[in-house]
Parts: structure tokens; sequence; C-alpha cells
């Protein structure tokens, strides 16, 4: 058994067994995911191209391209191969990068919430406060936070004596690493380090709700602070609820989650935060900026129109 142990931890590489059942229907899986990957880099990559000044939003958008990056191109290649290995420093990596692409989510999220409260419920002190410099430091904050915290968290995984080789789904997790550890491993600093994480990540949702308790109290007061919370928030709001759903969903079934059900039902419960988030953020807000846009495009053709007599309609589907 002491030798075995040995041997284990000694091991180099790590064997994806979530790839078991993907077996029979290879080709259309691997058509399927390099569609959608290839959907993620156009909409994310238009969305940095086409509006660089919302600083925050392309921010979220990098961070889609960062995350799934770090997954899905192992992941087609897998599918093609033979041998779902993955090696012990390529795995951690994996980890780092699935859990700082989630948790800089939330960060950025949290961010562009302070930016909306400040626009709406201060907006006298807005542009005296979200100064270059100060955009620069929050951007910095949604971005290092999280790497400095999951720098902590996969360095005390890699530390651990590990008794086993297969990891139970499709990517590697730290979660999942962790579970390979020998029973003699010492796995205190692990649970200290995961419960400050989560201690973090519930005071960016408090602090998110915070801000829009008082957004939503400042909107209500008119018709026209409500067109602006429904033109500058909702989307927000929509990306919030859906890292929020993911995430702790995610958690839940990671550490708690039937073990009963079908190996491609586990890797897709365990895949939405890089299935859902990197395509559904981008399509809604630059579908809400597309909206805004030629709102004020068709505002600004009504006044010409009073002087000039121009056809409204076709100076409108002339510049779109």
């Amino acid at each position: 058994l002491n030798w075995l142990i040995i041997k284990l931890s000694n091991e180099r590489s790590f064997i994806l067994s979530g790839f078991n059942e993907t077996m029979n229907f290879t080709v259309p899986l691997f058509s399927v995911t390099l569609l959608y990957y290839c959907g993620i880099l156009f909409f994310n990559i238009s969305l940095v191209l086409h509006e660089p000044m919302y600083i925050f939003l392309s921010s979220l958008c990098i961070n889609a391209l960062y995350g799934t990056t770090g997954f899905y191109p192992k992941f087609l290649s897998d599918l093609l191969s033979s041998s779902h290995r993955i090696s012990y420093v390529g795995c951690l990596l994996q980890a780092f990068i699935a859990y700082s692409f989630s948790f800089c989510d939330l960060s950025i999220l949290t961010v562009m919430a302070f930016d909306r409260y400040l626009a709406i419920c201060r907006p006298l002190h807005y542009h005296s406060f979200m100064t270059k410099r100060r955009l620069s430091q929050l951007v910095c904050f949604s971005w290092l936070t999280p790497f400095c915290l999951f720098s902590i968290n996969v360095l005390l995984t890699a530390r651990l004596k590990l008794c086993g080789i297969n990891i139970q789904r499709a990517l590697c997790l730290n979660w999942l690493i962790f579970k390979l550890a020998c029973p003699e491993a010492d796995t205190f600093p692990n649970n200290i380090s995961a419960y400050v994480i989560i201690a973090i990540c519930y005071f960016h949702y408090v602090f998110i709700i915070w801000t829009y308790i008082y957004i939503i109290k400042t909107c209500v007061r008119s018709r026209e602070d409500r067109v602006m919370f429904m033109q500058t928030c909702v989307a927000h709001l929509t990306s919030v609820i859906i890292n929020v759903t993911v995430m702790v969903f995610d958690v839940m079934y990671l550490r708690f989650g039937s073990r009963d059900l079908s190996q491609s039902l586990q890797n897709f419960i365990t895949l939405e935060f890089l299935i859902i988030p990197p395509v559904m953020n981008p399509l809604m807000y630059g579908f809400k900026l597309t909206k805004i846009r030629n709102r004020i495009l068709r505002i600004s053709f009504e006044k010409d129109s009073k002087s000039s007599q121009i056809d409204i309609s076709f100076l409108c589907l002339a510049v779109s």
C-alpha cells in the first residue's frame, strides 16, 4: 500500500475520466464545441473592438477570452485523442484559470455595480471620482484580487500528497484535485483558504445588493430614472444573476451533488460557468448598447428632420 501511495503521489499526470462517455459521439461533440468556441471568440472580440471606451465591459469580455482559452483548446484536443491525460502542472494551471476567471467575472461585475451606483445616485460626483487613475485602480482590483487568491489556493493544493490520478470530469478543478489527497495529508490550510474565498465572494454579492437597493430607490422617483435603469442596469443585473446561479450551483454540486447522474450531465453541470456567461454577457451588452445607440441616432434624426425634412427611416437604415 505504501509503495502504491508513493507511486501515485509521484505520478506527474492525471487522467480525465470525464471523457469516457463521449467516445460514441466524438465528431458531433467536437463540431458543436468548436463552433461554440468560435462564437465566444467572435462575440467577445467584436464587443471589445467596437466598444473600447466601455473599459469595464471590455475587461469582462477579455476575461471571457482568458477563461475559455484555458479550457476549450484542451477539451477539443482531448475529444480527438484516445488518451485523455493532462500533466500535473497543466492540471493545476487549468484549475487556476477556471476559478480565477469565474471570480474575476464577479469582481468586474461588482466594480460595474459601483460605477452604476455613482452614475445614477451620485451623478454630480461621478466625473470627479471616476478619473482615469481611479478607473485603472478599479480594473487592477478586479483582476489582481482573483489572481492573488487563487494563486495561494492552487499553491496550497500543490503541496498535498495525492493518492489518485483520476479526475472525474472533463477538466481540472481545484476541488477535484483536493479530493485525491491522501488521508494523512494536512488539508487544514486548504479548508481555511476555501472559506476565505467563499467569504470574499459573499461580500462581493452583498455589495452588489447594497448598490442596487440605492439604485432602485433613486430610479423609482420618476419615469426618466426608470428608463435610465432599464437602459443601463438590466443587462448588468442579468449578468449578476447568471453569475450567482452558475457559481453557487457549480460549487454546491461539486461538494454535495449526486453521483447517480450520467457522466455527460455531470460534465455539463461542472462546465456551466465556462458555457453560459462567456456567450450571454457579450450578447446582452451588445444588444443593449445597440438599442441605446439607435435610440440616440433616432432622436438626433428627428430633430434634424424639422429643418431638413430628411427621410428618417432611410437614414437610420443607412447608419446601421
